[in-house]
């Protein structure tokens, strides 16, 4: 079986040889189906940076993805990826916990952020306040056209999709939350970008009230005998571009059973 970096290698070649970056699903699965690789809805989703083919890598070309269907090398993966900052050992915290049959149950984004909500960690980490009462909006899909910049180059994405893990509500503040298992070394920017870009748009055109966005990363580690959550809170200095990602805060807690 061939592997996403080699499709993604094969993809990148294609277009360098022709000059023209853009690429639609149907040269992806072309490529996919060469190389034996399955999935070739997976092959343009790349989470972090270490994923990249390495010909990427040195030639400093990431992808962005245009909507119906068509993608789009462009270069900067420093501006496409944002390195996890480290957490200082102050900012690391015993958080004590009863845990339910159903926390350590799975892996999966859904049950990291439930831990992270059902044990009150979010409401502590975004409001300093584990009786904070967010208004809570679950998992979903939206489309929308975006156009922004990356570094001097601009996207126009049409009708592309967003996923939201989940969106949080509180006091004029909306915060879009992501959750993904270990500790990777960075991530993909467009992952927090799209939700904080759609939700800019509509504050700039007055359909909704919103006095602050900002997104949160979730991170979960399971240790030997509990599990570990780094928390990241930023946003975005400029929505109209993709690098302006800016720390606003972070911890780590650690779940220490009762």
């Amino acid at each position: 079986m061939g592997t996403k970096q080699q499709v993604i290698e094969d993809l990148f070649q294609h277009c360098k040889s022709r000059n023209t970056w853009e690429f639609d699903n149907a040269l992806v699965r072309h490529y996919a189906e060469k190389n034996g690789f399955g999935n070739p809805f997976d092959v343009t989703k790349i989470d972090n940076s270490s994923l990249l083919p390495q010909i990427l890598r040195d030639e400093d070309y990431f992808i962005v993805h245009l909507g119906q269907g068509r993608h789009r090398f462009v270069k900067g993966v420093l501006l496409g990826y944002h390195r996890f900052e480290e957490v200082e050992p102050a900012e690391m915290i015993d958080w004590k916990y009863r845990p339910s049959i159903l926390n350590e149950f799975d892996t999966s984004e859904s049950n990291i952020l439930s831990v992270a909500s059902n044990q009150r960690i979010l409401h502590d980490f975004l409001y300093g306040d584990i009786v904070a009462s967010p208004k809570v909006y679950n998992a979903r899909r939206t489309k929308a056209n975006l156009t922004y910049n990356v570094g001097g180059e601009t996207i126009s994405a049409v009708n592309v999709q967003i996923e939201i893990d989940l969106t949080l509500e509180h006091h004029g503040i909306v915060t879009v939350v992501e959750g993904k298992n270990g500790f990777p070394e960075d991530f993909a920017v467009y992952q927090i970008f799209h939700p904080f870009k759609y939700y800019d748009m509509l504050r700039q055109a007055n359909r909704l009230s919103i006095q602050q966005i900002t997104t949160c990363y979730v991170l979960r580690k399971r240790e030997a005998n509990h599990s570990v959550l780094r928390l990241y809170n930023y946003t975005f200095e400029n929505a109209d571009e993709l690098g302006s990602v800016t720390l606003l805060k972070k911890a780590q807690y650690n779940l220490v059973r009762r």
